[in-house]
């Protein structure tokens, strides 16, 4: 398979105690695939992709994209934040050219620059600086930088988490055209249903204490889809009812039921 989580488990020293994050979670994803990881806050999603991204390391198992362990950070995973990390002095343009540095010919840097800008709709906004941008504008340029990099796999922790429901809905549109036309195999960390039901192919659910893969779910509808559409809505019922008993585990076991 393309990228395959073998065995995955984290733990934490918690106060001299040990304290398990995710366990024994075993995936594999096809090239091309849009596979949203959805769970309750705290079940170990953005640690997952954190692992995945090479920034955490595992206390077992092992990570393989293509035919390689993945061991560290590097340039086939392209990552985009629930915070826009841009350099607040450089420009929108300046932002997306220093991801694509290593690019020797500058005409070459500048073209890709401004095609990912342009299909990210921010053409008009190369010589502004992220404080002169909404909060949508700058996820636009994170993932136009993460883009420009041409990444194996992009990871998406949460990229619109923290953005007004209307912003969120037109990015979510944009994420969705984006990927039809690249068809990148995108990893994306959200704890919306109905995001993770109108973007992907593949939903991974996880349970809590320890983050475990409770579900693995085909999403097959027909693209776009509306939230009032029958199997929509459906699908996230389904998948509420899976969360609502895992949210009602954890309270049983804080109040020492």
């Amino acid at each position: 398979m393309f990228l395959t989580i073998n065995d995955i488990s984290k733990d934490y020293m918690n106060q001299q105690t040990v304290q398990t994050v995710l366990s024994s979670i075993n995936v594999t994803i096809k090239e091309g695939e849009f596979v949203s990881i959805l769970g309750p806050s705290g079940c170990g999603k953005s640690t997952l992709l954190s692992i995945v991204a090479g920034l955490t390391k595992p206390t077992t198992g092992e990570i393989r994209l293509k035919d390689s362990v993945i061991k560290g950070p590097g340039k086939d995973r392209g990552m985009v934040f629930q915070q826009a990390a841009l350099f607040p002095w450089m420009t929108v343009e300046e932002n997306v050219l220093f991801a694509i540095r290593d690019i020797k010919d500058k005409k070459d840097q500048l073209e890709k620059a401004h095609h990912f800008l342009k299909m990210v709709q921010l053409s008009s906004s190369l010589h502004l600086h992220p404080h002169e941008l909404s909060g949508g504008m700058q996820q636009r340029v994170s993932i136009a930088r993460a883009l420009a990099m041409n990444p194996t796999v992009l990871l998406m922790d949460e990229p619109f988490g923290a953005l007004d429901e209307q912003t969120r809905m037109l990015l979510q549109k944009e994420l969705e055209k984006i990927w039809l036309e690249t068809k990148k195999t995108v990893l994306f960390v959200t704890h919306s249903i109905y995001e993770s039901i109108k973007l992907s192919d593949r939903i991974l659910v996880m349970g809590t204490r320890p983050g475990e893969i409770i579900a693995d779910i085909t999403v097959d509808i027909e693209r776009p889809r509306l939230r009032t559409d029958e199997q929509v809505t459906r699908l996230e019922s389904e998948i509420s009812n899976l969360l609502e008993k895992e949210i009602e585990k954890v309270m049983y076991e804080e109040l020492g039921r």
